[in-house]
């Protein structure tokens, strides 16, 4: 482990929790057993930037929903990438990295709560947003000045982008329809 900025420039993907991470942690339950989330645009464009640059982006989350698999599908990530439902996300990270080759030093983690915790610990590059938990803020490496939901993704993303010269590389925006073009 060296200096932070010179180890997210190594960042071979990024791993992110949903609730209290890409959103504030708030849901408010539908009568079909969805869940409503409030997702940062801010966040969301990060996210289908990268991916769209040819960046690994997965999502592991206990959480789940037509809605929210509809919202990451809308920013370009794979039904691969989208491991929704989990109660073990450790071993679904594992396997994640195993199948693409990915060495957990040069992997990043967003987590919020002690779900992350082990996923975090398992990862060379593990953060967090400011309002995630003591035991979290405790083995992060870097905690976001926002909160989930409210730019936390973002300023990850950013930063590893910037860090490798791929950041604002034109003034092309990225749209869900940009993104199925480009597939």
């Amino acid at each position: 482990m060296g200096n932070f900025k010179e180890d997210i420039a190594l960042t071979e993907a990024f791993f992110f929790d949903v609730d209290g991470v890409m959103t504030d942690g708030s849901i408010s339950p539908t009568l079909d057993g969805d869940f409503i989330r409030f997702y940062n645009a801010k966040d969301g464009y990060a996210l289908a930037y990268a991916v769209k640059h040819g960046y690994r982006v997965c999502i592991i989350t206990g959480g789940r929903g037509k809605i929210l698999e509809h919202r990451l599908k809308m920013l370009g990530i794979k039904d691969e990438e989208i491991i929704a439902d989990c109660m073990d996300k450790l071993s679904a990270m594992r396997d994640y990295m195993e199948r693409h080759g990915i060495h957990p030093e040069h992997a990043i983690y967003m987590g919020d709560d002690i779900p992350d915790l082990e996923c975090m610990k398992a990862v060379g590059i593990p953060v967090c947003p400011a309002d995630a938990a003591p035991e979290i803020l405790e083995v992060s490496r870097y905690v976001s000045q926002f909160n989930g939901g409210r730019g936390a993704v973002r300023d990850i993303v950013e930063q590893v982008l910037r860090a490798k010269g791929d950041w604002a590389k034109s003034s092309e925006g990225v749209t869900p329809s940009s993104l199925v073009a480009s597939r």
